[in-house]
C-alpha cells in the first residue's frame, strides 16, 4: 500500500511514536547518543549532531505526491524524528507540566545551593531550550565574574561574525626587498610547525613550506631572505593577567600556541617571541626542502603593487571556525579563545585588540537579541576578572545555540565537554553519576570563582540549559563537587 492510500489512519501512529520515543530509550540511548556526539570533530560539527540536525528537516527522501500525470506536486514527507523528540522544534511535550516540574526543580536545587562550599554569592538560571520557559532562577541577571564560562560568549560571537565554515589564512608573499619572501600571520590558533600535530587538523607550516619551495623553484629561485608579518593584531600582545603558563602572547603569527613541547592544552611555559619562533621554524622547513634562507628572519612587509606582486606564493588554512570553537570549549583553550575574539573584531571592522574584541563581542551578542546589561567582555578567555556575565545571559546564548533556526551556532553545544567522558569534564560527574554522558558543560575556575554552564537532557527528554555562577568559595575542590551535584540534580529532576 502506498503512502497516499494509507491516508489519515497513519497519523495517530506517527504521533504516538513521537510521544513515546524519548521515554522508551531515555536511559541507555540518551547516554550513548550524548557520548557519540562527543566524537571526532568533523569540519566543526560532530557527525552525530549533524545527523540529528538533519532529522529536523521538513522533507524526507521519498516522493509522497501524486503519481505521473496526477498534476499534484510532491508533498513534504515527515522525516524520521530524532530519538529525543522533545529537543526538536515545535515541542509541546512538558509545557503543561512546567509548573510542577519547576516546583520539583526548586525543591531539589535550594538545599544544594545552601552548601557553604559554593561561597558567599551564587546565581542560577535553568531554562527549557525548546520553549524558553524559565524553570528556576536566582539572581539570574546579576553580573558575575564568569571565569572560563565566558568562552560560551566568545564562541557565539565568533560563529555569528564569521560563520562556522570560515578558515583563517596564513600566507607567504613576495617581500618588498629583492629576493625576499614574507610569512604573513592571519591569526590562526591551529597553526602548527609539526608534521602531524597532536592537536588535530589546522594550518600547517610544513605544508606551507613545501608549497612555497615548489613555487620558488618553479620561478628559478633557490635562495631567499625571510621576513615575517604579524601586524594584523594591534594593542598589547600580553594578556592583562601577565606572564602566565595558561596563555601565550596573543599575536597574529604563532605556531603550536607557543608551546615548547608536545602538549596541546593545559598550563606550560610559553615562548617569549612566538612570531619570530614561528618564522624560524618556517626557515628550517624551507631549508629541508632545498631553499637556502640567508640571515635571521626579521619583521617585514609584503611587496606593494598589484598582479603577481600581490599574489601569495602559498597559503595554508586553519581548521574551520566551528572546529576551533569546539576545541576551545572542550579543552578550555585560552589561546584559541583570544584568537577567536580578535577574529570577531576583524570581521566587525574593529581593531584586533583586547578593546576592539570587547566592542565587537558585545555588538554581536546584542544583534543576537541577548540582554547584555551589566556585562563586560574584557577578554575572550575568562582569565580577566574584569569580565562580567550573568547566568541568564549564558542560558540565553545556549538556548539560541539550540534553536534549529540558528544552525551556525550549533558548535557552541557540540563543543561542550561531556560529563565523565571528554575535556575538562572527563573526571566530573563520571562513573555512576546520573549525569554521566547526559551533561555537557563549560567549567570556569579562578581563585574564589567557580562556575558551570551548559546543557543537560532531563529525565523527561527535554534539553535544558543551565548556568551556576559563584564567588568567594573557600576552595575549588569543594565548589566543583557542589556544582556537579547541582548539575546532576537538573539532569534527574523533571
Amino acid at each position: 500500500m502506498c503512502d497516499r492510500e494509507r491516508g489519515w489512519s497513519e497519523v495517530p501512529l506517527v504521533k504516538s511514536w513521537q510521544l513515546i520515543a524519548g521515554a522508551a530509550v531515555a536511559g541507555l540511548a540518551l547516554s550513548v547518543a550524548a557520548v557519540a556526539a562527543a566524537g571526532p570533530w568533523d569540519s566543526g560539527q560532530r557527525k552525530a549532531e549533524r545527523d540529528r540536525a538533519a532529522s529536523w528537516g521538513l522533507t524526507g527522501g521519498a516522493d509522497h505526491g501524486g503519481g505521473p500525470g496526477s498534476g499534484l506536486l510532491p508533498q513534504a514527507a515527515p522525516s524520521a524524528p530524532g530519538v529525543l523528540g522533545a529537543i526538536g522544534p515545535g515541542v509541546a511535550q512538558g509545557q503543561a507540566a512546567v509548573p510542577a516540574a519547576s516546583g520539583k526543580l526548586a525543591a531539589a536545587l535550594k538545599p544544594l545551593l545552601a552548601d557553604p562550599a559554593l561561597g558567599t554569592v551564587r546565581t542560577v538560571s535553568v531554562v527549557d531550550t525548546a520553549t524558553g520557559q524559565v524553570l528556576y532562577e536566582s539572581g539570574a541577571r546579576d553580573a558575575m565574574t564568569p571565569a572560563s564560562t565566558v568562552k560560551i560568549v566568545t564562541a557565539a560571537a565568533a560563529l555569528s561574525a564569521l560563520g562556522p565554515e570560515h578558515r583563517i589564512r596564513t600566507t607567504v608573499v613576495p617581500g618588498a626587498a629583492p629576493g625576499q619572501i614574507v610569512l604573513v600571520g592571519g591569526g590562526d590558533p591551529s597553526l602548527t610547525a609539526k608534521k602531524k600535530s597532536p592537536a588535530g587538523s589546522g594550518g600547517s607550516l610544513v605544508a606551507l613550506a613545501a608549497d612555497t619551495a615548489q613555487a620558488l623553484k618553479a620561478a628559478g629561485t633557490d635562495t631567499v631572505t625571510l621576513g615575517y608579518d604579524d601586524s594584523l593584531y594591534t594593542g598589547p600582545a600580553r594578556h592583562p593577567i601577565g606572564v602566565n603558563p595558561n596563555i601565550a602572547l596573543v599575536t597574529a603569527l604563532t605556531a603550536d600556541e607557543g608551546r615548547p613541547d608536545d602538549s596541546t592544552s593545559g598550563p606550560v611555559d610559553r615562548t617569549d617571541d612566538p612570531s619570530k619562533d614561528a618564522a624560524r621554524a618556517f626557515r628550517t622547513l624551507l631549508t629541508e626542502r632545498g631553499i637556502k634562507v640567508t640571515g635571521e628572519p626579521a619583521r617585514a612587509k609584503a611587496a606593494a603593487g598589484t598582479g603577481a606582486a600581490a599574489q601569495p606564493l602559498a597559503t595554508t588554512l586553519s581548521t574551520p571556525v566551528a572546529g576551533l570553537v569546539e576545541r576551545m570549549l572542550t579543552n578550555s583553550d585560552n589561546d584559541i579563545a583570544e584568537a577567536l575574539a580578535r577574529q570577531t573584531a576583524l570581521a566587525s571592522g574593529q581593531p584586533a585588540s583586547f578593546e576592539g574584541a570587547e566592542k565587537a563581542v558585545a555588538a554581536k551578542l546584542a544583534a543576537l537579541g541577548v540582554d547584555t546589561a551589566g556585562s563586560r567582555f574584557a577578554d575572550g578567555s575568562g582569565l580577566n576578572r574584569a569580565d562580567k556575565v550573568s547566568a541568564g545571559l549564558l542560558t540565553g546564548l545556549l538556548a539560541k545555540a539550540a534553536d534549529p533556526q540558528r544552525p551556525e551556532l550549533r558548535p557552541v553545544l557540540t563543543g561542550l565537554p561531556v560529563a565523565g567522558f571528554t575535556g575538562t569534564l572527563r573526571g566530573r560527574n563520571a562513573g555512576t553519576s546520573p549525569a554521566a554522558g547526559l551533561l555537557r558543560a563549560k567549567t570556569g575556575t579562578l581563585t574564589g570563582v567557580n562556575s558551570l554552564s551548559g546543557t543537560v537532557v532531563d529525565s523527561s527528554g527535554r534539553l535544558l540549559a543551565f548556568a551556576f555562577l559563584t564567588a568567594n568559595a573557600p576552595g575549588p575542590e569543594g565548589a566543583e563537587k557542589a556544582l556537579d551535584k547541582l548539575a546532576a540534580a537538573v539532569a534527574t529532576t523533571s
